[in-house]
């Protein structure tokens, strides 16, 4: 999803476009990503979450490479509308995998999102590599390549669940009464939409915003590709960090500090530049990629194991289309202004809404252990 971004650097020349032009044709993928997450954890609950992994994988690195062979601008959006239809799968699906049949989720979901994480800045590093040495299409080409063979092998080397370990409704335990489910479900709403839209605009502005701010340090896109994924390979950590804490204490006394250091850091993103703007950035994304598993955290205590999937689902489906939304909030900001400080402030303005959710969030209610 990530490697557009970086690589759109190189692709604009070749298409006598400007990046403001080029951007949105990333647009129609993100939407999917979102939209596509709902039917996605549908059909894990009701046919197989081992089978739609499978799906994700394979669909996922043939888009990729579809792309990676487009000759027009009309076939480069079909083609990133295609990787995120496949893209969809993953979270309602492959969350729901990892925390069935868990009482604590705190550090497998932290685990989950480091090497997500990783996946994010590898996306940076890769990408800008391969078009820095070779061209843009080899850095959607190899990686779609990488991915139709993982799910050949995890076709082949992951066994199915045995029937016991099929979901099963939960009993037992706390029952959790309708007013708290009602104020986690908007809470989880206001933070899942402002923290979508802010993950998915920095992620997907930093190589340009890298590009224009850190002159002194790179001028290439290997170069851009090599800060954006060290900044991403350290913001990985916090999910590490969260995920444990989430397990020894209340998700509100984890929520608050980590959202309550999201806004001014993301308000001095606006303002400067190159080494100050480097380590601006490393503590912007540390807080906004902590966040995630909180969320998820939030959704897996208070959903049943037998619909969990569709669960996952609907919040990503709020997450991922408010972070649509990103794509053409960066694409208008810099068409505009010609920078990103007003994209900056925006931001932090969305992380003093989500701070004030995260206060309103109620005592943490212990998950009822699976029967």
């Amino acid at each position: 999803m990530l490697i557009f971004p970086t690589v759109v650097l190189a692709m604009a020349p070749e298409f006598g476009r400007s990046y403001s032009e080029m951007l949105p044709l990333s647009l129609g993928g993100f939407i999917m990503f979102g939209a596509c997450s709902l039917p996605a954890g549908w059909l894990a609950d009701r046919w197989s979450r081992r089978g739609m992994m499978v799906v994700f994988f394979t669909g996922i690195g043939a888009a990729s490479m579809l792309t990676g062979l487009a000759g027009s601008t009309v076939q480069i959006a079909l083609g990133l509308t295609l990787i995120g239809v496949f893209g969809a799968i993953y979270h309602p699906v492959g969350i729901a995998m990892l925390v069935s049949g868990r009482d604590k989720v705190g550090s497998v979901l932290g685990v989950n999102g480091v090497y997500g994480n990783f996946g994010i800045a590898l996306a940076a590093l890769i990408a800008g590599a391969l078009a820095y040495w070779v061209n843009w299409r080899t850095a959607f080409l190899i990686p779609g390549a990488l991915s139709v063979a993982l799910g050949i092998a995890f076709a082949l080397l992951v066994p199915a669940p045995p029937k016991a370990a099929q979901p099963a409704e939960r009993e037992g335990g706390v029952a959790i009464g309708r007013n708290t489910l009602l104020r986690v479900f908007a809470i989880l709403t206001v933070s899942t939409i402002c923290g979508g839209i802010i993950f998915n605009a920095t992620t997907v502005s930093m190589p340009k915003v890298f590009d224009e701010r850190l002159t002194a340090l790179t001028r290439t896109t290997l170069g851009i590709g090599v800060l954006v994924s060290l900044v991403y390979a350290f913001a990985a950590m916090a999910q590490l960090v969260v995920g444990y804490l989430i397990d020894r204490y209340s998700i509100r006394s984890v929520f608050v500090p980590v959202v309550a250091l999201q806004a001014p850091l993301l308000f001095l993103a606006g303002s400067v530049d190159n080494y100050a703007m480097l380590l601006v950035a490393l503590g912007m994304m540390f807080f906004v990629f902590g966040q995630v598993p909180i969320n998820d955290a939030m959704v897996a205590a208070y959903t049943d194991e037998k619909w969990r999937a569709r669960a996952f689902a609907v919040r990503y489906v709020v997450s991922f289309g408010a972070s649509a939304c990103g794509v053409p909030l960066v694409a208008y900001v810099h068409r505009q202004t010609g920078d990103f400080k007003y994209l900056f402030l925006a931001l932090a303005a969305m992380a003093c809404v989500t701070l004030a959710a995260a206060i309103c969030t109620p005592p943490q209610v212990q998950k009822r252990v699976a029967a």
